[in-house]
């Protein structure tokens, strides 16, 4: 018995010890910017290591970064379209899984198999139809052409999650609440879409990090300066300030602050979520 117990402490110790080693080769990069981006560019050049403290903190770096790299500008151009393309784009995906799961009919399966192959079409393949559809529309260069882009990109994926999660609520309480009045409506608002939280906030995390992070669309289907999303005002950012690694550094960090909010605001969601999307 007491060797089973120290092959059990062994064990546990062997594995903090690597999810200690992963977490520093994690967190490693970011010190790295961190750091880079509190540096004067002297301070930055002057130091023997990459990692050395900061002597004085720059601020300034997050002050230009933010005025004159027009990282306000990305930002919030990046909300806007993350604030509406993101709970939109869910609830179409509830409505679809609802429909499909809750609602019997006859080529629920077909339809569901058809949905899933948008996941597996190449974003390549339809950059050429998609802005010949988008010029011809008048979307081209909008705010409002690529939100309808990535909630149609965005689709199959959230379909996937929240059937899977809905496959887990028990029939009877469908019909306990048919029995009781309520409408396919009032079944998928009050009772299904309350119990579906974890999934929806789940959605939220992974729908947010993949719109807020999205390069190509929005590279190709923008080109105002005025428009340009987070990651393609990066791109101009390191072209004008490519020489100050303090500043873009500085960009960078900014950036990331919406998506760490929304992660800390929906997190304790996020293991329940994904459990039922599985078990489904």
């Amino acid at each position: 018995m007491p060797m089973i117990l120290a092959k059990r402490k062994l064990s546990r110790l062997l594995l903090y010890a690597l999810l200690i080693a992963l977490g520093c080769v994690w967190i490693l990069p970011v010190v790295f910017m961190l750091f880079t981006a509190m540096k004067s560019p002297a301070d930055l050049f002057g130091s023997s290591s990459l990692f050395s403290i900061p002597k004085k903190i720059e601020w300034a770096n997050f002050v230009n970064a933010w005025s004159q790299g027009k990282m306000s500008l990305y930002m919030g151009n990046s909300l806007i379209i993350s604030a509406v393309k993101v709970p939109l784009g869910i609830f179409i995906a509830s409505l679809a899984a609802f429909a499909l799961t809750k609602m019997n009919f006859k080529w629920s399966n077909s339809a569901f198999i058809f949905f899933l192959l948008g996941m597996m079409i190449p974003v390549q393949v339809t950059l050429v139809p998609l802005n010949i559809m988008l010029t011809k529309s008048g979307l081209i260069n909008t705010r409002t052409g690529l939100i309808i882009v990535y909630i149609g990109f965005g689709l199959s994926f959230a379909i996937l999650i929240l059937r899977g999660f809905f496959r887990t609520i028990p029939k009877e309480l469908d019909d306990a609440a048919k029995i009781d009045g309520c409408s396919n409506w009032g079944l998928f608002w009050r009772i299904i879409m309350p119990i579906a939280m974890p999934a929806v906030a789940t959605l939220v995390i992974l729908d947010f990090l993949s719109t807020w992070n999205e390069f190509l669309l929005a590279q190709i289907f923008i080109t105002s300066d005025q428009l340009r999303t987070v990651p393609t005002g990066l791109m101009s950012f390191k072209g004008q300030f490519s020489t100050n690694y303090g500043l873009m550094n500085a960009g960078v960090l900014i950036s990331v602050i919406p998506i760490f909010a929304v992660y800390l605001l929906f997190q304790k969601y996020f293991v329940q979520g994904l459990a039922g999307s599985v078990k489904g």
